[in-house]
């Protein structure tokens, strides 16, 4: 799936922790960079094959983005959802965690992220799990996809819908026009991707119309209007009360 059209060096992804008060800011430039990293992770470190399965089992972050784009980039099938629902997830695969003492047995291999926001590595990992923070340091920032023989057609599997790439991508484009997204917008979403509606109004559609997203964990809602008012908000996605003028997604 195609990622963005937005220039280079424009802000696309935006992370805010406020639990912790964390805040990243990534050029469309650097995202690819680490798209492009996490791709050569997955296809030299986890001998990833095209028509696989990749398993996020993530919270709201940037990196559970650049993973997600990243199993894209290289041919693989995504499930992601609730926590409670992974599970049941069927199949061989590579499982995408910063839980990974909840891993299942039957993950071909686990990827441990400690979501940490100086790249420590994980606390107490088992032997058997690979350290993202530790392993990605040594990929290359670009990558060169080899032509897939057998490409996952099925691309996104959330808790209600499993969607083709075809499919997605409709969906997508179709969200876009209907709510007018542009390259000027950005979209502040404090969505969990646990469906295809949150996942495409709170990261794809904003994305692909060449706007940028302010990704917001455990977000301080007294924070919110200052947010919106420092981060040029035009558009948000998982808030209840509106925001004038602020267009409300989902």
């Amino acid at each position: 799936m195609e990622l963005t059209r937005a220039a280079a060096q424009r802000p696309l992804v935006t992370f805010y922790d406020d639990a912790i008060g964390e805040r990243l800011e990534f050029s469309r430039r650097t995202f690819d960079n680490w798209v492009a990293k996490t791709s050569n992770l997955l296809v030299e470190g986890l001998d990833v094959q095209p028509g696989g399965t990749v398993v996020l089992d993530l919270p709201v972050h940037w990196q559970t983005a650049v993973l997600l784009f990243a199993a894209w980039n290289t041919g693989q099938g995504v499930v992601i959802g609730p926590r409670a629902e992974l599970g049941s997830a069927a199949g061989e695969g590579i499982w995408v965690t910063d839980t990974p003492e909840h891993a299942p047995k039957w993950a071909d291999e686990v990827l441990g992220l400690s979501l940490d926001a100086f790249g420590a590595p994980l606390q107490d990992a088992p032997a058997w799990v690979t350290d993202y923070a530790v392993e990605i340091r040594s990929y290359g920032d670009r990558f060169t996809a080899h032509t897939p023989a057998s490409p996952a057609e099925t691309v996104l599997s959330v808790s209600n819908a499993t969607l083709t790439r075809a499919q997605l991508d409709r969906v997508t484009q179709e969200f876009v026009e209907e709510h007018e997204l542009t390259a000027h917008d950005r979209t502040l979403s404090v969505m969990e991707y646990t469906t295809s509606a949150t996942l495409v109004a709170g990261l794809l559609a904003p994305l692909r119309a060449g706007g940028s997203v302010i990704l917001c964990r455990n977000l301080d809602d007294d924070l919110i209007r200052r947010r919106i008012e420092t981060e040029h908000v035009t558009a948000t996605a998982g808030l209840e009360a509106p925001y004038a003028p602020v267009r409300r997604l989902l």
